[in-house]
């Protein structure tokens, strides 16, 4: 059994290969360790914990990228980037667990979502 508040990185073995097949993906979907941070109720934190969680990662994010925007679209941002960044995780086989892991895949994953916005932004 692990630590409640620590964060759990398993990596999934695909072979030699760098790029899973469709095999590979199916074969590792059962496994809990390669959903296990999609979400929050399996990363062992309740809604108010992903809401704070999500708050921290989405104004670290927003501090680290230089963006400007306000407590519920940190909120959100911690979120959403939470979530899209153990699915990009996972396709690599990586999987984060623990609040911590949430807090770190909600980071990485605002940043994604900040850049994907700016990107968006510049070509409109």
């Amino acid at each position: 059994m692990e630590p409640t508040g620590a964060a759990t990185i398993t990596v999934l073995s695909l072979g030699n290969r760098f790029s899973p097949d469709l095999r590979d993906v199916i074969a590792c979907a059962g496994r809990s360790s390669f959903t296990r941070g999609i979400a929050m109720e399996s990363a062992g934190i309740g809604w108010i914990a992903a809401i704070v969680i999500g708050g921290i990662a989405g104004w670290l994010a927003e501090m680290l990228m230089k963006s400007n925007m306000g407590v519920l679209m940190n909120i959100i941002l911690g979120i959403v980037g939470a979530i899209v960044a153990n699915f990009i995780l996972s396709l690599f086989g990586v999987a984060l667990g623990g609040w911590l892991g949430y807090l770190i895949a909600g980071f990485i994953g605002a940043c994604i979502l900040i850049a994907v916005a700016r990107m968006v932004r510049r070509t409109a």
